[in-house]
């Protein structure tokens, strides 16, 4: 049977090396920052979605004139 390079697990131990949970480990800081970083931008973008939440909320008569301004006129009924 022909197996790929990287793929012997049975000489090299698998991977066990690597999921050693080692918390010392370069991964595992790496992962750490991954997380704080992703918080960060989460944070970032819930305060954006509030403030433009608020903004909205706080003009409604503003949007309306706008959209009112743009349509098109209502055709007379039909009799």
């Amino acid at each position: 049977m022909i197996v790929k390079r990287g793929l012997r697990f049975v000489k090299s131990g698998g991977m066990a090396w690597r999921m050693d949970g080692h918390p010392n480990s370069p991964s595992a800081s790496a992962k750490l920052s991954r997380e704080e970083r992703l918080a960060a931008k989460l944070r970032e973008n819930l305060r954006r979605r509030k403030a433009q939440a608020r903004a909205t909320s706080a003009s409604p008569s503003a949007a309306d004139e706008l959209s009112a301004s743009q349509s098109l006129p209502k055709p007379p009924p039909e009799s």
